[in-house]
């Protein structure tokens, strides 16, 4: 009983990491049928890691309704529920009914979209009209039944209508109705139905017992294209957020009409988003993330997105970075609308911020650095908070005109020195910085601060959705507080959760540090999470954007997600578009002691698996001769079961070629080290070997095959959160990241490879060829390994 009792604790865990409930998992380990067709379809899917809970009920809707014809379907269906294009059970329903009318010979992708109506995005407004259509149809019903109305039946009407709509949302706006129309519950309303006893009453009760269980729980807001929740443009009129200050008082910030409408006009009512990066490094991973965000929802609304570099620390910022920046981006796949600085609104910003004085609501301020710091720990206003206006505007224009030595005075916001919220400490608006400007120049010697510049040029811009990541949610107060004082408009604010890797650091502060200090080969080390050190890997964007797109868009922060489950991805894109080849890393001699010396043949090889038989550009050249190579790994001098590579008396298979046995091994002086093995191989493939290996040959005799430079990456710290170590976090670099094998051999078909082309060498893994590659010396540096540890730990 034991085995099978950690068994069921083991698919538990497994149903329970795709977002079923606990009763839901416990009873169907109980179902041997059903728990082996959900664990078989949660491993076909490709989520043993875990997903979303939508996706997950779907996943277990198909395992548990079995369709018969769906099997042969599965591939699609999956990639379907797993990419959210199937989001909604009424989806899945016409998927499913559509895949039982059509045989695969038949099957059409666009007529198999259209009916389970993929892509079509069903917006609030059409939700409200039809709600408010049956609304009217059934008012009378509704008033007599007052708040016992049944909801379900008014949403399917709404779904009649509106078959793709969220039945969450279109719940919501149901009850928000029936409240508009009703008002209050009286106590009539809140008073149980008499029970009438009829024997008839229990089969009713049973159907809808059996109702609510089959029923789908309602999507959850972690859901993998979660653009649907950001509400339109011309909705901005919310208040956005409420800014509690210590007196008492509250801001309750949001957009006046006239406002909003002049917004409107400029941009036509479409989205715009902004990816505003700062040039002070590259680009990593969770940048990836970021550009989903903004440059996603952009696409999806048919909008426009600025890639506005957030340029107000000249001391930091590199024309390096710059171009770098824009180059990832485009190799992303995003297609900004518009490239901006920050520091094309200095005059604008400056402007602002001598209205913002004129206001009352900033100061010039002489406190130094370590002064500012104590009084906000204290709470307590700075001595120069409330001199005249006046004062202020002399000052700051001497300021900007470099009469004031660097450090001698900053301008501040007056914003809520005794706040709860230490993001409305009188925050730093503009700095006295004597450096020049890598994009504007000398023109300026004072500077503004993110916390000034970043929710202005926002609204200058007339962005929509500023999208940031949940570290930045307690600056929402000063974001508003600011545009508000200003009478400026205020976009919409959403924050998400970072995106954290295992094994890697991710901090530009961390990674400038192993950087310039050496511990890695520069921005683009393969080892690195950054863009450019992935691309240089020999990982593709659409691999990035696959892994960020199942990671969804939410809210729950700290999550650690396992760097395996980013490998997962690079594998499933370059299984499909890498190209198979031969490469023997650490090469051993073999002499084909039954074969002519100077007989060459020329076999088939396949660059795809799958390949036809009568495809030709399937398939490559290799020569086989006398003298091949096999890997050192895969020769023993002692055998045992479960050993499939090559020994004294032992046969094994070329593969593409022929079945070979050692007769002989040939050692050094030292009596271990082996120099060579003789082998005879079998023409007429009667033997039949177990183990298969791959090889290199000779070309022709005495000459040796393709010399390449092999690197062998694994992960580059040995702890999977480097930086919960603090200050030793060097400590855990992994000494053995990077190997280099500089004598590998390699099939001939790869002496033409050019920088960046991506092959599987044959059970070694997939490699992409490397800068560094020079005429006659390719160097290729392995992108993943073949073997997937998907869903075996992290999260």
């Amino acid at each position: 009983m034991a085995p099978k009792d950690d068994n069921s604790e083991k698919s538990v865990k497994l149903f329970l990491s795709i977002g079923l409930d606990e009763k839901t998992a416990s009873t169907t380990v109980n179902n041997d049928k059903l728990t082996t067709n959900l664990t078989a379809v949660i491993h076909e899917a490709g989520v043993t890691n875990g997903c979303d809970r939508t996706t997950g009920n779907l996943l277990y809707t198909v395992a548990a309704k079995h369709h018969s014809n769906v099997h042969l379907h599965r591939p699609t269906l999956f990639k379907y529920i797993v990419s959210s294009k199937i989001k909604t059970p009424a989806q899945l329903d016409a998927a499913i009914a559509f895949f039982n009318n059509t045989t695969p010979e038949d099957f059409k992708l666009n007529e198999f979209e259209e009916a389970c109506g993929v892509g079509i995005e069903v917006s609030l407004e059409d939700i409200v009209k039809a709600v408010k259509e049956v609304f009217e149809e059934n008012k009378k019903t509704i008033l007599e039944q007052r708040y016992r109305t049944n909801v379900g039946q008014l949403l399917g009407l709404v779904r009649k209508s509106l078959p793709w709509a969220d039945p969450k949302i279109a719940k919501d706006v149901i009850e928000e109705k029936l409240y508009e129309l009703l008002g209050e519950k009286t106590a009539a309303d809140n008073e149980k139905p008499t029970k009438k006893k009829e024997k008839k009453e229990k089969p009713a009760k049973a159907e809808e017992k059996k109702a609510a269980v089959e029923a789908t729980p309602e999507p959850s807001e972690e859901e993998l294209n979660p653009y649907s929740i950001f509400p339109q443009p011309e909705k901005n009129l919310m208040v956005h957020t409420e800014v509690f200050f210590s007196d008492g008082s509250v801001l309750r910030c949001s957009n006046k009409r006239e406002v909003l409408d002049k917004h409107l006009k400029v941009t036509g009512g479409k989205v715009y988003t902004r990816f505003p990066p700062e040039p002070n490094g590259y680009l990593h991973i969770g940048h990836a993330k970021a550009m989903f965000v903004d440059f996603g929802l952009a696409k999806e609304r048919g909008g426009c997105c600025y890639l506005r570099y957030d340029d107000t620390n000249p001391e930091a910022e590199k024309k390096e970075y710059i171009n770098h920046i824009e180059d990832i981006v485009n190799w992303m796949g995003w297609e900004p609308f518009k490239i901006t600085y920050t520091s094309d609104y200095f005059q604008e910003l400056y402007d602002l911020a001598v209205e913002l004085i004129r206001r009352g609501h900033a100061y010039v301020d002489h406190q130094t650095a370590e002064e500012i710091k104590e009084y906000r720990e204290k709470k307590m206003n700075s001595p120069w908070r409330d001199r005249p206006i006046e004062d202020s505007l002399k000052l700051f224009d001497e300021m900007r005109r470099g009469m004031i030595e660097e450090g001698k005075a900053t301008l501040r916001m007056k914003q809520d020195m005794q706040n709860d919220n230490f993001n409305m400490y009188d925050l730093i608006a503009y700095r006295i910085k004597f450096t020049p400007h890598p994009h504007a120049g000398d023109k300026w010697c004072i500077y503004p601060s993110y916390d000034y510049a970043h929710c202005t040029v926002d609204s200058l811009e007339n962005i929509t959705h500023s999208l940031c990541t949940l570290e930045f949610e307690t600056r929402r107060a000063s974001y508003y507080w600011l545009l508000h004082s200003l009478g400026l408009y205020m976009p919409y604010v959403w924050e998400y959760s970072r995106l954290n890797v295992t094994n890697t650091v991710m901090s530009k502060r961390k990674l400038n540090y192993i950087v310039t200090n050496n511990y890695v080969d520069g921005w683009d080390d393969p080892r690195l999470l950054t863009l450019a050190g992935l691309r240089r890997r020999g990982v593709t964007p659409t691999a990035i954007n696959a892994f960020v797109r199942g990671m969804g868009i939410t809210r729950s922060d700290g999550s650690m997600i396992h760097v395996s489950r980013l490998e997962h991805h690079i594998r499933e894109e370059l299984n499909k578009t890498a190209p198979r080849t031969m490469v023997v890393l650490s090469p051993l001699k073999v002499v084909i002691t039954n074969l002519e010396s100077d007989k060459v043949m020329e076999l088939d090889a396949k660059r795809w698996p799958d390949a036809q038989n009568d495809d030709p550009s399937a398939f490559y050249k290799v020569p086989f001769s006398r003298v091949v190579y096999i890997e050192q790994s895969d020769f023993r001098m002692k055998d045992s079961k479960d050993y499939y590579g090559l020994a004294p008396g032992k046969s094994v298979l070329l593969r593409y070629a022929f079945p070979i046995k050692c007769t002989n091994v040939v050692l050094a002086d030292d009596n271990e080290t082996i120099r060579e093995i003789h082998a005879e191989y079998d023409p007429e493939k009667k033997t039949k070997p177990k183990g298969v290996l791959h090889w290199v040959a000779e070309s022709s005799p005495g000459k040796e095959p393709i010399k390449v430079e092999v690197r062998l990456f694994e992960k580059l710290f040995n702890s999977e959160n480097p930086a919960e170590l603090n200050d030793d976090w060097l400590t855990d670099i992994n000494p053995n990241s990077k190997v280099v094998l500089s004598d590998s051999y390699a099939s001939s078909i790869l002496k033409d490879a050019a920088v960046g082309d991506r092959f599987q060498f044959e059970r070694l893994g997939y490699f992409a060829v490397d800068k560094d590659s020079e005429p006659g010396k390719l160097v290729f540096n392995r992108t993943v390994t073949l073997r997937d540890s998907y869903g075996k730990g992290g999260k």
